[in-house]
């Protein structure tokens, strides 16, 4: 375990080919157990769970837009925490887990209730040990926002946390995203999220503009279509900036780990925290390279093990504290 710093290799320079590079690789990952719970407003998530080990601290992993238990990251940490002898679970979030939920609603950027619910079912019935949470990209944002929400009643349910390249101020991020070779990874995520959005306004009979949403082109054109409506939000704008996580870092009063690339292409500059941002809890560490969760290692191929060791050996080091 580790926490020396992020250093991208020579020969993968640039955001944009680190953030894209591990794509195609998949991790191997001991396999999971699929448990099915009911959300308490008559919906669905699968939870994809490691095999157990009695006793072990446990890591609950929330992914980025339109990923999944199966994202290269995920498959990652998994296979680092079975490696080690610890627990860990991947919460799908609604219509990711390869099966349609049964809502209207999704998920978004800014759905800090589910993480709690989540996190209050799991933290119920896991007493045998710590539990930590870590949350990518949009599941870093939501993760984030719910510890600031909750300040010191956080720690009821967990022991620490980390967010790897969240978002922070969507706004920022949002527009980013529709600028650029940026363009090229929003069509890939709306490819599903249309096709998704559009198979829930048939089953539903939704009142929503159809075909609004199959020319949307951007991130600001889907959220404005169909996220920001369905789940309650005054168009994107306002969806944008009353989900985005940078105004409750101040308020975080978890152990936790604040990691952004330098060179992370959706995350610029001017949505990283400012001087008086953050709270004493966080940690935050901006790594030159590494891109949009991207973080190889070693030599060509390439390894995704640095993220899981820096993010075990900020783990371990809250259990050996706490003990």
């Amino acid at each position: 375990m580790t926490d020396t710093p992020y250093r991208a290799p020579a020969w993968l320079p640039g955001g944009h080919l680190q953030t894209i590079w591990p794509l195609a690789r998949r991790p191997g990952v001991p396999g999971y157990t699929r448990v099915r719970w009911e959300t308490p407003d008559d919906d669905f998530i699968h939870a994809d769970w490691l095999p157990r080990t009695r006793g072990a601290p446990l890591v609950v992993l929330f992914h980025g837009l339109e990923g999944s238990s199966d994202s290269h990251y995920a498959r990652a940490i998994m296979g680092a925490l079975a490696a080690i002898g610890w627990n860990g679970v991947v919460p799908n979030f609604r219509g990711c887990s390869g099966r349609p939920n049964r809502l209207l609603r999704a998920y978004h950027s800014g759905d800090s209730a589910e993480i709690g619910w989540i996190l209050a079912r799991i933290g119920a019935r896991y007493r045998e040990a710590p539990v930590y949470a870590v949350g990518v990209s949009l599941g870093g944002n939501a993760l984030l926002k719910w510890l600031g929400e909750q300040g010191e009643d956080a720690r009821r349910h967990i022991a620490g946390a980390a967010a790897i390249c969240p978002p922070l101020d969507l706004t920022v991020s949002g527009t980013a995203l529709g600028q650029g070779f940026n363009r090229i990874y929003t069509q890939r995520f709306l490819r599903t999220l249309k096709a998704k959005a559009l198979d829930k306004i048939a089953i539903h009979k939704a009142a929503l503009d159809a075909d609004r949403i199959r020319r949307a082109r951007t991130l600001y054109d889907f959220d404005d279509a169909f996220t920001a409506p369905v789940h309650g939000f005054d168009g994107v704008l306002d969806y944008w900036q009353r989900a985005s996580s940078r105004p409750w870092l101040k308020h975080i009063a978890t152990p936790t780990l604040l990691l952004n690339a330098a060179n992370d292409p959706f995350v610029p500059p001017a949505a990283l925290p400012q001087q008086g941002d953050c709270s004493p809890a966080i940690t935050q560490e901006l790594p030159a390279g590494g891109g949009h969760v991207g973080f190889l290692s070693g030599r060509f191929p390439g390894r995704l093990d640095w993220l899981p060791a820096r993010l075990i050996a900020h783990f371990d080091s809250l259990t050996r504290r706490k003990g």
